[in-house]
């Protein structure tokens, strides 16, 4: 029996089929409302694209500085930023709220981590 020397290997097949290996991270800068739709929007894509996991654990990274910056420019943060965290724990079935971590450095505003075990 021969094989077509063009096509993929079971090997090459199971890594392109296979799911993407994380850590993930994403940053978002601009409006603080229109950054919480898109880490949103963008969670649920990875939730989708990585598919079944064993354990996943998402951090939320906000730039004080540039969360400083917003709320000087007329952003409001709340009650849009409770929404948010109660939308992704009740929507995704996080068991609980995303981690989240201040910094005092300058950046973007929110960065997106999440990874992941299968």
């Amino acid at each position: 029996m021969r094989r077509d020397a063009n096509a993929p290997t079971v090997r090459e097949e199971e890594r392109r089929n296979a799911a993407p290996e994380g850590p993930f991270g994403w940053t978002f800068d601009g409006p603080f409302g229109v950054c919480l739709n898109d880490i949103e929007d963008t969670f649920r894509r990875a939730i989708v694209q990585i598919g079944d996991v064993a354990r996943i654990a998402v951090m939320i990274e906000v730039s004080l500085p540039a969360l400083r910056s917003r709320v000087h420019a007329g952003d409001a943060i709340q009650p849009m930023w409770s929404d948010f965290l109660d939308s992704l724990t009740s929507r995704y079935g996080l068991p609980a709220a995303p981690r989240v971590r201040y910094t005092k450095t300058r950046a973007a505003l929110l960065t997106l981590a999440l990874a992941y075990r299968s």
